[in-house]
């Protein structure tokens, strides 16, 4: 196993589009061939954009451009995300998230769900408009999507990609 980070910043307005952050679902039969472009087309669509999918472990199939680091160890991917909650507390709209004994707690807390297989998602307010949104996915194999293979890495889960 290893662990993907991500993140995003951008409109909260943006972010608030779920229907921009769902994978499509499948077509119901009958399925015309019109029916698959469709679907095949906004799965590329889903697969490309930078906004963070609402399934934290569905960031597996978003190009590999938007993994912003690779860790081996749990330890080491919780020290980025500390480094990010730490680079970006200065705009969080209050100063109780920005605590940080609080922060160290999130990291603390992101390390024992890693080390346990279980990806971590964390996002907050940076002034009035803006989100912030912070993931580490485990991969190859994911906890929720073993069949999922790696983006950068292409390991492949146990019987590849179901989309």
């Amino acid at each position: 196993m290893h662990i993907n980070a991500y993140s995003w910043l951008g409109e909260k307005e943006l972010f608030d589009r779920e229907a921009l952050r769902r994978l499509p679902d499948r077509p119901r039969p009958p399925v015309t061939a019109e029916d698959e472009e469709e679907y095949r087309t906004r799965v590329d669509t889903f697969r490309r954009s930078e906004l963070p999918p609402l399934e934290t472990s569905l960031w597996l199939l978003k190009t590999p451009a938007l993994i912003r680091a690779t860790f081996e160890e749990p330890k080491d991917a919780t020290a980025w995300l500390g480094r990010e909650l730490t680079a970006h507390a200065p705009g969080f709209l209050s100063r109780q998230e920005a605590d940080t004994a609080r922060l160290a707690r999130l990291v603390t807390t992101a390390t024992d769900r890693l080390a346990h297989g279980t990806d971590v998602s964390f996002g907050c307010y940076l002034g009035r408009t803006s989100f912030l949104s912070l993931a580490l996915v485990t991969c190859a194999p994911n906890r929720w999507y073993p069949d999922l293979p790696c983006p950068e890495h292409g390991h492949p889960g146990p019987g590849g990609p179901r989309l």
